[in-house]
């Protein structure tokens, strides 16, 4: 069966449009996309931004971190114009809602949660509960804090969880290029990044302790239904003889690996092997592309 395509910040295969820009989205819906990904990060109150970093400097017209920002400020905020888009209002999350209810259809929501450090209160997390749940059943909210995602589960328990595992573990072909800002700190003994006791020395052969290591981190998030890995990290475990597809559907979980895209020959390949290893969505760039690619 051919993976579920999920377009990585509302792309379109080079469409022109901003990614996680309303433009993009409203695209992607009138494609009849299964599910589109955006990125949110919470402003200082009432709504959420559609940017993926935590300061607008990066991605906008604005300065400064972007949990400061009032919604009014947001009002005016842009994505750039560049060489190959036209400048774009930066949407917030409730114009999301609103377009997925004015074009019906089917089409999924997956909200990156890009909050990553504790929130002083749970009124962030309340506040993205409240504006997603005239679109519950097509939404879930995906994130590698999982101590956000714990608590979201308590606050709005119908709501789908994803959950991105990169801050336990991952795998470079490059390691000295890798952030060393980001955890897992790491290199262990087994070639993973990976800050746990386990990783220290080869204890055990690899397939073995990715099992280990797959049950215990699945089990600081039980109630995730989607699990979201780094695409060259699941086909090196692969080769180590450790399919996370399979360990996942064992626990009645999901698998998306991420991003791939046409036009990168490492991707290629490892879309098609992981499509034969039954991962259940790709996150990808260049989803008209892709599919074509998985089809063939």
């Amino acid at each position: 069966m051919t993976p579920t395509i999920v377009h990585h910040m509302a792309a379109m295969d080079h469409c022109g449009h901003h990614p996680n820009s309303i433009e993009a989205i409203r695209d992607c819906l009138s494609a009849g996309a299964d599910v589109i990904e955006i990125d949110v990060t919470a402003l200082a109150s009432d709504d959420y931004l559609l940017v993926h970093d935590p300061v607008l400097d990066r991605e906008t017209t604005g300065t400064g971190p972007v949990g400061e920002t009032t919604v009014e400020v947001a009002g005016s905020l842009h994505f750039p114009r560049t060489d190959s888009r036209e400048a774009a209002s930066v949407p917030l999350l409730s114009h999301v809602v609103s377009a997925i209810l004015d074009n019906g259809g089917s089409t999924r929501l997956q909200i990156d949660f890009k909050n990553v450090l504790p929130l002083r209160t749970d009124e962030p997390l309340r506040r993205l509960a409240t504006l997603i749940k005239p679109i519950a059943e097509r939404v879930i909210v995906s994130s590698g804090a999982d101590w956000h995602l714990r608590k979201l589960h308590k606050i709005a328990p119908w709501l789908r969880l994803g959950f991105d595992i990169m801050y336990y573990i991952d795998w470079s072909s490059t390691p000295a290029r890798r952030n060393p800002t980001e955890p897992p700190y790491t290199l262990g003994a087994y070639g993973y990044f990976d800050d746990h006791v386990l990783a220290r020395e080869r204890f055990w052969p690899a397939r073995e302790y990715l099992a280990d290591r797959c049950e215990s981190i699945a089990n600081q998030l039980p109630t995730a239904q989607i699990f979201y890995l780094r695409h060259t990290f699941v086909a090196q475990c692969l080769k180590e003889g450790f399919s996370w597809s399979k360990a996942l559907h064992a626990k009645n979980a999901e698998l998306d690996v991420w991003t791939l895209d046409i036009g990168n020959s490492s991707a290629e390949a490892n879309a098609k092997l992981l499509r034969d290893d039954h991962v259940d969505y790709i996150t990808t760039n260049t989803p008209i592309a892709m599919r074509m690619l998985l089809e063939s």
